[in-house]
């Protein structure tokens, strides 16, 4: 996510790098980097809290999923103002700044989206409200033995008063209650415009940078994780976690000790990914995938070599 380490190097070193010539997006990109440092903490313990594809564990504490909505917002409002208006004539920082964006509205997906797409969702409080007629006194329950009533005789030829036929027993739709994370955010469905973000930070970095490059393969390994967290396409997820595996073993270009050891460490990940939801024996685990909204798609990369046995990193890549 935005809290990735390859992520946070990356965003150091071009801060760095464009210092001199253009301070102030140096000075957002310090900025943005506090912030991932800041969040990744955060997610980890939501993590720990809440474990994401069983839902298992307490509900997670509002005050978390506060800061953690509030750092999202902040981190995507920089970005698009100030960073992605600076960056056309950039390689490196181009893919880090569209990729930064997809990340920031995955978080926003996972903890805040409506309808919820992820057990990480906070619920909404619409769930638990009355349903209790205006104007009516609740029924009163007589230790087990029936609904107990004042006036049993009488309320049998009760009619009730003309404004209280029929018609909806709660608030009218639009007017329900809202999410506890909605005085950050507007509620609503982010998937779509994740989704989007991501396909374009994905055919950026193809575009701009080779197979083996680690800050390609953290765009790649993201987008593996928001199909199988949030859009639900499981064999969508696996197939491009295998399709980023081979372009790693065809890449002919260099790469120096840090960037390799990054390669290597993503490759691992990936190499979990393209057998997430799958049983010891390669089949499908029932229950893998999780029903939500959201359309499933199939990522448009695809494998330019069919890997079937080839699960770990090959020689040199340990």
């Amino acid at each position: 996510m935005a809290s990735s380490e390859v992520d946070q190097k990356f965003l150091g070193k071009l801060a760095k790098a464009v210092e001199n010539d253009n301070p102030l997006l140096a000075q957002i990109l310090f900025k943005i980097l506090g912030l991932s440092i800041n969040l990744s903490a955060q997610l980890i313990t939501a993590r720990k809290q809440r474990r994401p594809e069983t839902g298992q564990g307490p509900p997670l504490d509002l005050d978390l999923v506060f800061h953690i909505i509030w750092l999202s917002r902040e981190g995507l409002m920089l970005l698009e103002q100030y960073v992605l208006p600076m960056v056309g004539n950039y390689v490196e920082l181009k893919v880090l700044a569209y990729k930064l964006r997809a990340s920031f509205l995955h978080i926003i997906v996972l903890f805040h989206n409506t309808p919820p797409v992820s057990t990480m969702a906070v619920s909404t409080p619409e769930n638990h409200a009355s349903t209790t007629v205006p104007g009516l006194p609740p029924n009163r329950v007589d230790k087990g033995k029936g609904v107990a009533r004042d006036d049993e005789d009488d309320i049998q030829t009760l009619e009730p008063p003309r404004g209280l036929e029929g018609g909806p027993v709660g608030p009218p739709p639009g007017f329900g209650l809202e999410p506890p994370t909605a005085f950050l955010l507007k509620p609503g469905d982010y998937l779509p415009k994740a989704h989007e973000y991501f396909r374009s930070a994905v055919g950026l970095a193809e575009q701009l940078l080779w197979g083996s490059h680690s800050l390609r393969l953290s765009v790649k390994t993201e987008y593996c994780a928001f199909l199988y967290e949030c859009v639900h396409d499981a064999e969508g997820s696996r197939r491009l976690a295998n399709a980023t595996i081979s372009e790693v073993y065809n890449a002919t270009e260099g790469v120096d000790d840090d960037m390799f050891t990054d390669a290597c460490e993503l490759v691992a990940v990936l190499t979990k990914m393209g057998k997430r939801g799958l049983g010891s024996n390669n089949t499908l685990r029932s229950g893998a995938q999780m029903s939500g909204s959201g359309t499933q798609e199939t990522p448009q990369a695809e494998p330019t070599t069919q890997i079937t046995d080839r699960t770990a990193p090959p020689p040199g890549m340990i």
